[in-house]
């Protein structure tokens, strides 16, 4: 699905960024935060399944989630779809495309997605006139690698009851460090299919997977998602030790 994006006049002054007052990303020298404030060239709007980018697209963009959900995929020629990551405030968007010439997978919303814009042509202002930020992204870029490596992991090693509680777990923490869930019930906007597409199942299997762990009240499938009842009860399943805290930086 293809839903139209809306480029909005609306834009969030980085001064007042709500992604500053939260204490899992480092701050802004005020150096730093004078010149990201002049990068940023406004704020884009994606309904849930619209695409943000495309497997193959060049883009003059850079952008980073304000606020929402969104996944990074890739396609096979017979429609078969490989979910790669998901995407939340503070995530770098379109660093690839940017290095690469064009993008190597597609990005979509999968909730209400806001982007804040930069133009990919000035990146390399970042590096020149401002090596913390430029380490910043260097950053970025391996973070999401090393979380790609636990990814395969889990793929290749985990049994399926085991995929699918490390995948709750990674989400739920990222999300919590991120304030998604500002206070309300901890829920996951996502699909039964958008988990048989990360975990490499099929849906029948992954329906059976899911009914496990509900079974063992560490989870409820509701009609907007996945509610997480019991995220260390996921995490002890899975055999994973959980994200580690740090303050980390965003563009």
């Amino acid at each position: 699905m293809n839903v139209p994006k809306t480029r909005t006049s609306r834009r969030t002054p980085c001064e007042q960024c709500p992604l500053r007052s939260l204490p899992t990303f480092r701050e802004f020298e005020p150096s730093e935060l004078a010149f990201v404030s002049d990068f940023k060239q406004g704020e884009l709007l994606v309904e849930p399944g619209g695409m943000v980018l495309a497997e193959g697209s060049h883009s003059a963009h850079l952008f980073t989630v304000l606020a929402g959900w969104g996944f990074r995929y890739k396609m096979l020629g017979d429609g078969r779809r490989q979910i790669l990551n998901y995407i939340m405030p503070g995530d770098l968007v379109g660093l690839q495309g940017s290095l690469m010439g064009e993008m190597q997978h597609s990005v979509e919303a999968l909730s209400a997605l806001t982007l804040c814009v930069f133009d990919r042509d000035r990146l390399g202002q970042v590096y020149r006139n401002h090596p913390e930020l430029a380490f910043d992204v260097t950053w970025i870029a391996s973070q999401e690698e090393r979380i790609l490596d636990e990814h395969l992991l889990s793929i290749g090693r985990r049994t399926a009851l085991e995929r699918a509680a490390y995948l709750l777990s990674f989400l739920c923490q990222r999300a919590s460090y991120s304030n998604l869930f500002r206070d309300e019930r901890v829920s996951i906007p996502i699909t039964q299919q958008h988990i048989a597409d990360t975990l490499g199942l099929s849906i029948v299997h992954t329906n059976k997977t899911l009914k496990k762990l509900a079974e063992r009240n560490l989870i409820r499938w509701a009609d907007r998602g996945c509610d997480i009842l019991d995220e260390d009860g996921l995490r002890r399943l899975s055999g994973w030790e959980g994200l580690e805290p740090m303050r980390r930086p965003f563009i």
